[in-house]
């Protein structure tokens, strides 16, 4: 494992490699696929509900992520931990995918909770973000305990090298675990489109678990960094990575791209919602409110316990006049040519698993420091 530019504490590399010495990097034995009908599967239910008591003498891992509740990265992920029989897994995830919403809480609007089924944890869905699932999980107000070992988000769909971090949902779930006092890290799988499998994930799992294993020994020790948390990338070919690296977070970043959605697309939406002024904003109050209200019959039908608080959309006034105009979000991978071996997207490119500490703490290089005092003085003097 290469340690270049970013320190670590030393009992951190030194767990990790002893871990990886003894585990080595293999995966586990395909199991039968328990995550595609988990909700509809009666004995899953049951055997939840049997193991859900929490064990006061097992540390709590606490899991969230930022593709939903339904993803394979997510029952991969804690599958695994609950197989080791070492800890209280708990899990509150968002109900639907929330990638790409940054560090983004719901704010003056109610979210639905609602019981999930992830055999051997205790597990939520949420109608928020993971910012949102790791804010209510730390806060009591959900869970038995008062706070977990371990915050991890993952494994998430997709890279989040240099400034993608920003707009990262992933990585702003463990920042707000950093923030809230709690060791978390977050894991990322570089998924390529016709080219990555499902499968992929649970070898993201098995890859990192050494990982975890080490940052668990140095969090009971008390070595394990307070100012930072760990982001994890695994590469798209898991099984062909060339080992751990420790890396800095690089200036990359996609491009977005704004496609303009011609009203024509979809004709009879169009004409009826331009003769309906104010509809759009009626809809989206209704969606919301019909959010909770759908969560609740279809989570009523499995008999789930749920907790809802009628949510209160914001009003706006709508001027007839305007046009109404569409677009759509999408992203391309820009091309760098920092050829720095030791940032995220290089090593990740070059099929390392990248390591990458992520920091709260706002440090100022001195050169910055010192460019914008004397430009404070010189405006100052100016003006006068």
């Amino acid at each position: 494992m290469t340690t270049p530019g970013v320190k670590l504490p030393p009992g951190l590399v030194s767990n990790l490699q002893d871990v990886l010495k003894k585990k080595g990097n293999q995966a586990p034995e395909d199991d039968d696929d328990k995550s595609n009908n988990k909700k509809d599967d009666e004995s899953t239910v049951q055997s939840s509900s049997s193991v859900e008591e929490y064990d006061p003498t097992k540390p709590v891992i606490f899991v969230t992520n930022s593709d939903g509740i339904d993803s394979p990265g997510l029952s991969f992920l804690v599958e695994a931990l609950v197989g080791q029989g070492l800890y209280n897994v708990s899990v509150c995830a968002p109900q639907v995918d929330k990638s790409l919403s940054g560090h983004s809480f719901t704010f003056q609007e109610s979210i639905a909770v609602s019981s999930a089924d992830l055999k051997g944890s205790t597990a939520y869905e949420v109608s928020g973000t993971p910012v949102d699932c790791v804010s209510l999980a730390l806060s009591g107000a959900l869970f038995a305990w008062s706070k977990p070992q371990l915050v991890i988000v993952g494994v998430n769909k997709g890279s989040s090298c240099g400034n993608d971090m920003f707009s990262s949902s992933a990585v702003a779930g463990a920042r707000q675990a950093l923030i809230s006092g709690v060791p978390s890290l977050s894991i990322s799988l570089n998924w390529k489109k016709g080219e990555s499998q499902e499968n992929d994930f649970k070898e993201a799992v098995s890859i990192c678990l050494p990982v975890i294993t080490a940052a668990l020994k140095d969090i009971e020790t008390g070595t394990f960094p307070k100012t930072s948390s760990l982001h994890i990338t695994v590469p798209t070919s898991p099984s062909e990575n060339k080992g751990f690296k420790l890396t800095k977070q690089s200036l990359w970043r996609s491009k977005p791209i704004w496609q303009a959605i011609a009203a024509n697309r979809n004709p009879s939406a169009a004409r009826f919602m331009s003769n309906q002024p104010g509809m759009g904003l009626q809809l989206a109050q209704l969606g919301r409110d019909a959010s909770a209200a759908g969560a609740a019959r279809r989570l009523g039908s499995q008999k789930k316990n749920l907790e809802v608080v009628e949510s209160v959309g914001v009003s706006g006034k709508v001027d007839r006049n305007k046009t109404v105009k569409y677009f759509r979000l999408e992203f391309q991978d820009s091309i760098q040519e920092d050829s720095d071996e030791n940032l995220d997207f290089r090593a990740l490119e070059n099929g390392f698993v990248c390591v990458t500490p992520i920091s709260v703490s706002q440090v100022i290089e001195p050169d910055i420091e010192k460019a914008a005092t004397e430009w404070i003085n010189a405006a100052i003097q100016t003006d006068k």
